[in-house]
């Protein structure tokens, strides 16, 4: 496999209560790591204000827009189209979340699909699962819109796995599926919850390998989870494990739903099955909390703030989606050497 592995995105966001600094700062370190960018918009005019601190990239951004656009909605299709039409040859892709109502109106989805991907040029417009329907249901979206040209599919392998393994809990242990960290039934429970959590790879795995035969573009939002973690379950660091008042298989923690060997897993699927032109991928990871100091450059952007408490909470989130690229891309390029 001699093409250009695809670059691997992460989120640009300000992320917490500041100026236009934070952003600069984000800048900074996306130039510093050679990353390309993911961002939020909820309008063109706002997209248009971000893009101009993302720095410039051989792999185009990619824009997810808010959760509630949907495009079985007139205003929502409309919305869609016009941050296609503005954005062309500045995005690659805008990923729309599906919606609970979508399940019953197929036909109508494939025919919105349609209407917003029936085009030659400019972005993709990806449909993300995220509302846990069926993934049967899931595929059989991306098997109508084969056809569209600029219509496809955004895999999210934390709301897929999650799915899949909450679906199992409930079907083999009713009291395994309602534990959470903290609760004293974990320990009790752990194996069945931690067996559980090892089908969230295969159903990602088959997913991926499905969608990608169709010979389509297909987006992947890349972060891990666990089902034990009370409310958001995902959009960890795949260096996450997640501690518990006992001991399990030599630890006193969790393993996550992937982590570096799932991730791996995912990666080399998702190459086999799209080849690096076909594959658009984000390090979408909003969970990491913490405080890391500033380097002199980046001080310098601050000079105006006494307390510097979110600059570097910010820098300590950019840090770690940092260092999930790294993880990331030295996955991708293994699997490009050949073997020995």
């Amino acid at each position: 496999m001699n093409a250009a592995l695809p670059g691997i995105r992460g989120l640009f966001q300000q992320r917490v209560s500041g100026d236009d600094a934070l952003l600069r700062l984000t800048r900074l370190r996306f130039s510093q790591t050679g990353m390309p960018a993911e961002l939020y918009a909820d309008t063109p005019d706002e997209l248009d204000e971000l893009l101009g601190y993302v720095p410039d990239h051989q792999t185009p951004p990619t824009v997810h827009l808010n959760r509630r656009v949907d495009l079985l909605q007139e205003h929502g299709r409309a919305l869609v189209s016009d941050f296609a039409a503005r954005f062309a040859g500045r995005v690659s892709g805008l990923v729309v979340h599906d919606q609970v109502s979508m399940l019953h109106r197929t036909p109508e989805l494939v025919a919105a699909l349609r209407q917003v991907g029936d085009r030659s040029d400019g972005p993709f417009v990806f449909l993300e699962y995220a509302a846990r329907l069926p993934l049967d249901w899931f595929a059989d979206v991306a098997h109508a819109v084969a056809g569209v040209q600029r219509s496809s599919v955004c895999v999210d392998i934390g709301h897929v796995g999650l799915a899949e393994v909450r679906r199992r809990l409930a079907e083999q242990d009713g009291r395994a599926a309602a534990v959470r960290l903290g609760d004293p039934d974990l320990a009790d429970q752990a194996d069945r919850v931690q067996q559980a959590t090892g089908l969230g790879l295969p159903a990602v795995l088959a997913l991926v390998a499905q969608l990608g035969a169709l010979g389509k573009t297909l987006h992947l939002h890349l972060h891990d989870g666990h089902p034990a973690v009370p409310g958001l379950s995902d959009h960890f660091s795949f260096l996450t494990r997640f501690p518990v008042p006992f001991g399990y298989q030599g630890a006193r923690s969790l393993p996550p739903l992937f982590g570096p060997a799932g991730l791996a897993a995912i990666l080399h699927q998702a190459l086999d099955s799209c080849g690096p032109q076909r594959l658009s991928l984000t390090l979408e990871i909003h969970q990491a909390e913490g405080r890391l100091p500033l380097d002199a450059e980046a001080v310098a952007l601050f000079g105006h703030w006494a307390d510097l408490t979110n600059a570097e909470r910010l820098n300590y989130w950019l840090s770690v989606i940092a260092d999930n690229q790294v993880l990331a891309s030295s996955l991708l390029r293994a699997r490009q050497r050949p073997p020995g």
